[in-house]
């Protein structure tokens, strides 16, 4: 039976990975959003923060039983599967989204509006009270996302160190529910390039780009981790903030490129749906895990 368990939790984490990949490559969706509806959000950031280099410094002292005892620390079971089912998505839906998002301009971006809304719902029940304190950090999240979606495109070159810090920054976003790491490769001029160097096989681009988001989420995750810890609350707070400002990207691509609206209507409302489908089923399947 035990054994069940596993496997049945390794699917689902990799389930998981399917859906954090194919929103990390949404620009105005984050796959820490996805992280959270589908209930994995607080491991995979606690997980990401207990990676250090310790098993290295072991490795060349020559103590290989500290090493190995190191290493053991990692959470494994979820980096694998999950890590695998981001890679298919991103290397599979960056070749949809180019299409999606230039024939269907308007009715993919209504999908990503009714996505965000019902993400900023769920995200709301993890607020603990709507108290002062809470609400300030709403209003400050959310007026800061109105300000940010509406900075116009830096005209940044294509070099590898631009991408390597491109990759430092977007893969922050990545994984906070709220920010969209793909919308702030937009803002960088990065986007098109990369989801060209994913269907190119741009390797050097690719591995450089990784390389800056490795260290990028491996010391952003620390922050991360000690605010779910302590100020749960308020961090929710402000990620529900964030999240509704970001709903202005969106709104002005529907409203600039909508032919007729009820594809556009349709598409938000399957985009909420969705949503509320996909956290009712993974409530009924918790992973097994302690911190």
């Amino acid at each position: 039976m035990r054994k069940i368990e596993i496997y049945r939790d390794t699917l689902l984490i990799f389930l998981r990975g399917l859906l954090m990949g194919t929103a990390d490559v949404i620009p105005g969706v984050s796959g820490g959003t996805m992280a959270l509806i589908t209930g994995i959000y607080q491991r995979l950031v606690h997980a990401i923060s207990q990676i250090n280099a310790n098993f290295l410094l072991a490795a060349f002292k020559g103590d290989f039983t500290k090493s190995k005892e190191e290493l053991l620390k990692w959470d494994f079971n979820l980096f694998i599967p999950l890590l695998a089912g981001i890679g298919l998505a991103v290397l599979t839906m960056s070749k949809v989204m180019t299409v999606m998002l230039t024939v269907y301009t308007a009715p993919t971006f209504a999908f990503f509006f009714g996505l965000i809304l019902a993400s900023a719902g769920f995200v709301y029940k993890h607020v603990d009270e709507l108290n002062f304190k809470n609400i300030a950090f709403l209003v400050i999240g959310l007026v800061f996302a109105i300000i940010f979606v509406g900075l116009n495109p830096i005209q940044a070159n294509h070099t590898l160190p631009i991408i390597f810090l491109s990759g430092m920054v977007a893969i922050c976003a990545m994984i906070l529910p709220g920010i969209s790491g793909a919308f702030l490769l937009l803002l960088l001029n990065q986007y098109e390039y990369m989801l060209a160097a994913l269907n190119q096989l741009k390797f050097l681009d690719i591995i450089t780009f990784c390389l800056g988001a490795l260290i990028g989420i491996l010391s952003f995750s620390r922050l991360l981790n000690y605010l779910l810890e302590h100020h749960k609350s308020v961090t929710m707070a402000f990620l529900v903030g964030l999240m509704i400002g970001t709903l202005r990207l969106p709104y002005d691509r529907i409203v600039t490129s909508m032919d007729s609206v009820i594809p556009v209507i349709i598409a938000a409302v399957i985009g909420f749906v969705l949503v509320i489908v996909l956290e009712k089923q993974f409530e009924k399947y918790h992973l097994h895990w302690e911190a």
